[in-house]
């Protein structure tokens, strides 16, 4: 939910101004996040382990691959609210429902490179990684909220005071092996994420100064916005879903 004061029954301008931009930031780093799974899939040597978990289910219960994701995430930002505090936010329900459509968009796409394994594919792969690395940091500094798995790890970081490379790695070696008893892909990119995703995305969010609070936070007052003196009227504040 993303909090917009209002003025003389209007919405403030700058305010429109501010939630257009980081909108525009939150759609870019979902379109470089579905590249990312892309370049991954393509470079043929094994799923990350969440996609690997969400196919091994989806043999299992009939389901489709995309079902399985949205089944997921959604139990994910459940926990996620109600067990380490963290509040979803616009990006979390785009990051469910847009990143899938540009996965399969960008893979028809003849400039996608296509790697059949061996050095060429791990290349591939490990460049996948620093883009997903990216991506993270720029959807979650849109201030709109993170993606269910981003956090999950970002709020259990948080949450038992470790690093975010330390509860990103748990998190992922532990979907890793309930993937693999359910016969999901695996293989040597599944190990190479395993271990690099975590650092990588905490170079990212240091790098892009974010924050590791994954609650949407745009609403809140900060000094992107000028501070202006209280109005004598009362003013009101309206919502955005």
């Amino acid at each position: 939910m993303v909090d917009l004061v209002v003025e003389g029954g209007s919405l403030s301008p700058y305010r429109w101004w501010i939630f257009w931009r980081h909108m525009a930031r939150l759609q870019l780093g979902l379109l470089m996040f579905g590249l990312a799974i892309a370049l991954m899939l393509e470079a043929h040597i094994g799923l990350d382990p969440w996609s690997a978990f969400h196919e091994a289910v989806s043999a299992r219960s009939g389901l489709s691959f995309g079902r399985v994701s949205q089944g997921v995430g959604l139990l994910l930002i459940l926990f996620s609210a109600s067990v380490l505090a963290v509040r979803p936010g616009i990006a979390t329900v785009f990051n469910m429902l847009v990143v899938g459509p540009w996965v399969d968009l960008l893979r028809e796409q003849a400039w996608l490179p296509v790697a059949s394994g061996g050095l060429v594919g791990v290349a591939q792969f490990l460049c996948a990684i620093l883009v997903m690395g990216l991506a993270s940091a720029v959807y979650i500094g849109a201030r709109l909220g993170a993606g269910p798995r981003d956090g999950l790890a970002m709020g259990l970081s948080r949450r038992i005071e470790r690093s975010l490379r330390f509860t990103r790695n748990g998190v992922e070696v532990t979907v890793l092996g309930v993937a693999a008893i359910l016969g999901g892909s695996i293989g040597l990119g599944t190990l190479i994420f395993a271990l690099l995703m975590g650092p990588t995305m905490q170079a990212s969010l240091k790098l892009f100064s974010v924050s590791h609070d994954p609650s949407p936070s745009l609403g809140r007052v900060s000094a992107e916005e000028p501070r202006r003196p209280p109005l004598a009227t009362t003013g009101e504040t309206t919502t955005l879903p």
